[in-house]
Parts: C-alpha cells; sequence; structure tokens
C-alpha cells in the first residue's frame, strides 16, 4: 500500500516555489542551474504555490533595488555591488535572487497576476558571464 502511494503521488502535478542565488536570472535554467537553489518548497495545488510565491515576492522586492519578472511566475532581484569574481570571464558578475513557480521543475506557461510583472525595475549593472552555456530553457 505504501508503494501505491508513492506511485500515485510520483504521477500528479506538483508544483514547487523556488528561490536561488547565483550568476543568471531564474529563467535560462542553464545547466546545472539547480546548483544555485537556496530554498524549495512543494505543494499539491497551484492556488497554494501561487500564494506562496506572492508573500515571497513581496517580501524579497523589498530587500533589492531592482526587478526584472517574467509574466510566467519568474523574477530576479539585484542590488547594485552584489557581485562576484569570475576567473573565467576575468570579470565580475552580477548575483540575482531568483525567485520562481515551477511545475515538477519545469517553468509554467500560466502568468502570474501584472502587478508581479509590470512593476518591473530592470534598471542597473546586468553583466553575465560571456562562456559558452549549454543546457538552456530559454
Amino acid at each position: 500500500m505504501i508503494l501505491g502511494k508513492a506511485k500515485r503521488r510520483s504521477t500528479s502535478k506538483m508544483y514547487q516555489v523556488v528561490t536561488m542565488f547565483g550568476d543568471n536570472e531564474p529563467w535560462w535554467f542553464f545547466e546545472n542551474w539547480e546548483e544555485d537553489i537556496e530554498m524549495e518548497e512543494t505543494f499539491d495545488s497551484f492556488e497554494e504555490a501561487q500564494a506562496d510565491y506572492e508573500q515571497k515576492w513581496l517580501t524579497i522586492k523589498d530587500q533589492y533595488e531592482y526587478i526584472n519578472a517574467k509574466s510566467n511566475f519568474l523574477s530576479a532581484f539585484w542590488n547594485d555591488g552584489d557581485e562576484r569574481w569570475c576567473e573565467e570571464c576575468d570579470d565580475d558578475l552580477q548575483q540575482y535572487k531568483g525567485l520562481a513557480l515551477l511545475q515538477n521543475h519545469q517553468p509554467i506557461t500560466l502568468k502570474s497576476r501584472k502587478e508581479f510583472y509590470e512593476t518591473t525595475n530592470s534598471s542597473g549593472k546586468t553583466k553575465r558571464c560571456e562562456r559558452p552555456k549549454q543546457g538552456a530553457w530559454c
């Protein structure tokens, strides 16, 4: 009976709200993007995941100067000066706090409410490493 429950759970649609910190905005999904995950929470329903995403978005936005958000629950936040040195690039790279609502660890196609992407303030430095990227889900 336990095996049956596990099997049913693995075939159901699960939603994740993920916070990340690293070199890339959360919509790039480059190879090994999971290494940037700081926290992941799993939900059985989209509505629960959406409520958690929106609460986190409101909290995170108050900690950062700049926001760039996509309409499908993918947002990047950053401050000037949040950088790390990249030996491969021989340059400083902007560091981003990412927030994503995913379905089975994939980007969703549903749109978030407008106030969560029309408030975008994407001015400022947005330097990325130019080294070759593989496995991106653009």
